[in-house]
């Protein structure tokens, strides 16, 4: 029998492994983002700017609600995805903390917490907040003056016809409509209430301009794009009770290390990213039917290089 050096062995074995290394490196980065208007946008916007800067991606794009993409994310079947500063609040069990309410200890909390726990890093978030609201119809809220939560609390304690299209995570999630209901001393019963399957909120304002099974209110987000052509009217938050909701890439660990001009290439992406800006991105593809690829491919011709 030939016994081989153990050199040769060694040389061997590293051979192997660099092997291994560099079809792991060469391995593509896997995209993903959640499944409404905002989640296609901002995915495309990151799928086609790591294109742009030579890394080969994989679309995984409108995967699924929040915990389905953060559990792809944490197994390590996804690589990278848009998350909310402010859904750390319950990633990390700490709904009550009041940091959730102030932009930048948001960001701190999550991106801290999550580097110590996951290997996850959160990249340079947006300017635009993404925060939960309930709108309602333009003319129920010229006819009555509705311009806050409180004004629609004092409209609902007076018996006001009221019927409002959200997700079943708006309507459970204790930081949504409990946290609403609590603040500003109104509830809504099962008939004040249509629940829509998935977190898509184009159909809830869909359901609101339609007037579908007497519906005149949507859950809504801060950035949606369809709410002006729509004419429904945000109701001010003006007891500060929902979190902030900045938008930023969140990506492993393993695979910024292995990719490391992901940052460089996401962080002008994402700065560039205020409010009316987003409003407006959504907007295409939620009230104009544009493709999200087309509307990302566009504005990220306006960033230049």
């Amino acid at each position: 029998m030939m016994i081989r050096p153990l050199s040769r062995c060694v040389s061997l074995a590293a051979a192997s492994l660099i092997a291994i290394s560099t079809a792991q490196a060469q391995e593509p980065v896997v995209v993903a983002s959640k499944i409404d208007t905002e989640g296609s946008v901002l995915g495309q916007l990151i799928l086609q700017r790591l294109e742009e800067g030579g890394i080969e991606v994989e679309d995984r794009l409108q995967l699924g609600g929040t915990s389905i993409v953060r559990e792809a994310l944490l197994a390590g079947e996804i690589d990278l995805y848009p998350e909310y500063t402010g859904n750390g609040a319950f990633f990390f069990d700490m709904t009550d903390s009041p940091v959730w309410n102030d932009a930048a200890k948001a960001y701190d909390t999550v991106r801290e917490r999550d580097a110590e726990a996951n290997d996850l890093v959160w990249l340079t978030p947006a300017e635009a907040n993404n925060t939960w609201a309930i709108s309602v119809r333009g003319e129920l809220a010229r006819e009555h003056g509705l311009e806050s939560l409180e004004d629609l609390a004092d409209y609902l304690a007076d018996g006001g016809d009221f019927k409002l299209a959200a997700s079943a995570e708006f309507v459970e999630s204790p930081q949504a409509l409990p946290a609403f209901q609590s603040a500003y001393g109104f509830e809504l019963d099962e008939e004040e209430l249509l629940i829509l399957s998935g977190g898509n909120t184009a159909a809830t304002m869909r359901a609101a301009a339609q007037q579908t099974s007497g519906v005149n209110a949507a859950m809504t987000y801060g950035t949606d794009g369809g709410l002006q052509a729509l004419d429904l009217v945000v109701m001010d938050d003006t007891l500060g009770v929902q979190p902030v909701y900045q938008p930023a890439p969140v990506v492993r660990e393993a695979v910024l290390d292995q990719h490391p001009e992901i940052a460089e290439l996401l962080d002008p992406v994402f700065r560039a990213l205020d409010k009316e800006t987003l409003q407006r991105l959504n907007g295409d593809v939620a009230v104009n039917g544009r493709p999200p690829a087309a509307v990302a491919a566009e504005f990220l011709d306006t960033l230049g290089d």
